[in-house]
């Protein structure tokens, strides 16, 4: 009874050995290719549980997910003759798993370098055919866009189909940037220079023109000023002719007077002049007027 159970057990495990090495799964992201001795039988399996020959039959899959290359660094020549430096990727996925398998053995590295010298080629051609100026900043989606385009074309008999390529970064070589920065340099030096002598111009100008408008600014103001004092000793002039027409004597008195204070400020001074002059007309007056003082 044990060795009948024995060899049921046994029966029961080859059975389901052979239904396990009979079966394959396909999932929804996959692609699944039936081999027969290196034959292709099938590539056409719905996702799910499929059947094969066992140890007969073999099961390739494929990712039917976008996948992504990140292309090296590469140096082209514009149409100036100017390095440029390019990094960019492209996104690509299988669509013919048929195909896949024949063009590239179904190796995904292997098509990535077939991919990579397809996009390499197309940007070569594409930027030795414009300007730094139009690669940089004029031309760059128009050049995306054409290059995806050739590349679909080029790349179908891979049976894979290129979703985008799209161009990272585009810089000068280190030695080109150098020249490059001391060159935007010496132009910003000279702008600057000059700007700063447009400067100094503007400022010898505008103080040329303060200086002017202050020396007639001051002219103006001293012809007014001896204007003022004309009038101003005019009137005077007419005030001692109004003063001196009310009393002759008083007035020629109060004259002879300021005339001896300034003569005789300082103890000290002295004056030599004829003492029968009209300067001293009052002072005689004054003795004859008091004799006794003698």
């Amino acid at each position: 009874m044990q060795n009948k159970m024995t060899l049921l057990g046994v029966v029961l495990a080859l059975i389901a050995m052979l239904v396990y090495a009979s079966t394959f799964s396909v999932q929804q992201t996959q692609y699944a290719l039936k081999l027969q001795f290196g034959k292709i039988l099938s590539a056409d399996h719905e996702p799910g549980l499929n059947f094969k020959l066992p140890l007969i039959q073999k099961i390739l899959y494929f990712d039917k997910r976008i996948q992504t290359l990140d292309s090296a660094e590469e140096r082209f020549l514009t149409s100036e003759k100017k390095n440029l430096i390019v990094d960019s990727f492209v996104k690509w996925r299988i669509v013919d798993p048929l195909k896949f398998f024949t063009s590239v053995d179904g190796n995904a590295q292997r098509a990535n370098q077939r991919l990579a010298e397809i996009i390499a080629d197309g940007l070569r051609s594409k930027i030795a055919a414009r300007t730094i100026q139009e690669v940089v900043s004029g031309n760059r989606v128009e050049i995306m866009t054409n290059l995806t385009e050739e590349a679909q074309k080029r790349a179908a008999g891979l049976g894979i189909v290129v979703v985008d390529v799209r161009i990272k970064r585009i810089d000068l070589p280190q030695e080109v940037s150098q020249s490059v920065y001391r060159r935007m340099e010496a132009e910003r030096e000279r702008v600057a220079k000059e700007l700063r002598s447009r400067g100094e111009a503007e400022a010898v100008r505008i103080s040329a023109d303060a200086n002017r408008q202050k020396t007639v600014m001051l002219a103006e103001a001293e012809r007014k000023a001896e204007e003022i004092r004309g009038q101003g000793d005019g009137e005077a002039v007419r005030i001692y002719a109004e003063t001196f027409k009310q009393d002759e004597e008083f007035y020629a008195f109060y004259r002879s007077l300021n005339a001896y204070r300034t003569a005789f400020s300082q103890k000290s001074d002295v004056l030599v002049i004829d003492p029968n002059m009209d300067f001293f007309s009052y002072f005689k007056q004054s003795e004859s007027a008091h004799p006794a003082s003698k």
